[in-house]
């Protein structure tokens, strides 16, 4: 499977990135991909940018090396009704939303209280991407989240950097075949990404791809393999910005 796009990365304004934007640009276009995401962590993550970073965006191009760049957040999750750690006239600004949970920014609650926290950001008319939904430390009811992530055109994240055997996410390998299997069943579209940190990490892939032909997921519900459908979903919800 090709894919086009990589829409979930880090420099080193994130604070725990070690590469700089073009560099991470560069090897997006080194490896072939037409579209590279660049997704700070907002604040509340130890050492990250604060927010009037994200109000200074358009000073930077949105071609490198001859890719596509979309800049924008992986913002965090409060509280158990889906709370956003990045005021709404930031979020305006971005080329891309991700929302996810991070240990550093939300207390683990109950199933319930952590799929409310979920489904408050996928309901968020605002948010695009679900980001790792698949820490074993935070359970979820799959179910749920899968059948709201389809009615409010949010995509749900295969992330390569929580299914890494090194990564200490709790059983991420396992939840992730659980709600790619429910995907399946009600056929909502997944996005993957690298998450990568690093500049070599840029569109790495390999250890989602091994999990999603293990249960044959459709390659159709794969939306990396187009940058057109990609933006064809985002812009569901809202009116995406003018390059």
């Amino acid at each position: 499977m090709n894919i086009e796009l990589d829409v979930h990365t880090h420099t080193i304004a994130s604070g725990h990135a070690y590469s700089t934007l073009r560099e991470m640009a560069k090897s997006a276009s080194e490896k072939g991909l037409k579209l590279l995401g660049i997704t700070e962590h907002a604040p509340g993550i130890p050492g990250t940018c604060e927010q009037i970073y994200f109000g200074n965006l358009s000073v930077v191009p949105r071609e490198m090396y001859g890719i596509e760049l979309m800049l924008g957040s992986e913002i965090n999750i409060l509280d158990y009704n889906g709370a956003l750690s990045l005021e709404e006239r930031y979020i305006d600004k971005l080329d891309v939303r991700i929302a996810g949970i991070h240990r550093h920014c939300y207390e683990h609650g109950t199933i319930d209280q952590n799929t409310s926290a979920i489904l408050g950001a996928i309901k968020h008319p605002k948010i695009d991407i679900i980001s790792h939904p698949d820490d074993g430390e935070c359970p979820l009811n799959y179910e749920v989240i899968v059948r709201m992530a389809k009615e409010y055109n949010t995509l749900l994240e295969l992330n390569n950097n929580s299914i890494n055997p090194r990564n200490q996410r709790k059983n991420a390998r396992e939840n992730s075949i659980y709600m790619l299997n429910l995907c399946k069943k009600y056929e909502v579209p997944i996005i993957v990404s690298s998450d990568a940190h690093f500049d070599e990490h840029v569109g790495k892939v390999d250890l989602a791809f091994e999990v999603l032909k293990e249960i044959n997921f459709p390659k159709e519900l794969v939306i990396n393999s187009s940058v057109e459908e990609f933006k064809k979903l985002i812009g569901k919800n809202r009116p995406l910005p003018t390059l």
